[in-house]
C-alpha cells in the first residue's frame, strides 16, 4: 500500500486532485458528482482518479450505480499515517 499510496500520489501528474478527493472521502463519503461540484474538476476527471484509487485499494464504492458513495478503505486506513507523510512533500 505505501507503494502505491507514493505512485498515486506524489509519482504522478494527477496526484495532487486524488490527494484532495481522498481528503474529502475522510470527510464524508461522496460520490462523484458531489466531488466534481465540490473539488471544481470535470466528472470524468473525478472518475478516472476514483478508478485508479479504487484499483489500488484506497477507495471502493457503496455500489454499481451512478450514485454510489465512495469511502476510504480499511486498509487505506491502517496506512493513513503514510498518505499524510506524503502530502506534506506537496506542499
Amino acid at each position: 500500500m505505501e507503494k502505491a499510496l507514493w505512485y498515486l500520489i506524489a509519482g504522478t501528474r494527477g496526484g495532487e486532485n486524488r490527494a484532495r478527493i481522498i481528503r474529502h472521502l475522510l470527510e464524508r463519503p461522496r460520490n462523484p458528482n458531489q466531488l466534481a461540484e465540490e473539488l471544481e474538476l470535470d466528472y470524468n476527471t473525478v472518475k478516472h482518479h476514483l478508478d485508479m484509487l479504487e484499483e489500488h485499494d484506497v477507495v471502493e464504492p457503496s455500489g454499481d450505480d451512478y450514485g454510489a458513495l465512495y469511502f476510504a478503505t480499511d486498509r487505506f486506513e491502517h496506512h493513513r499515517e503514510t498518505f499524510e507523510e506524503i502530502t506534506e512533500h506537496l506542499e
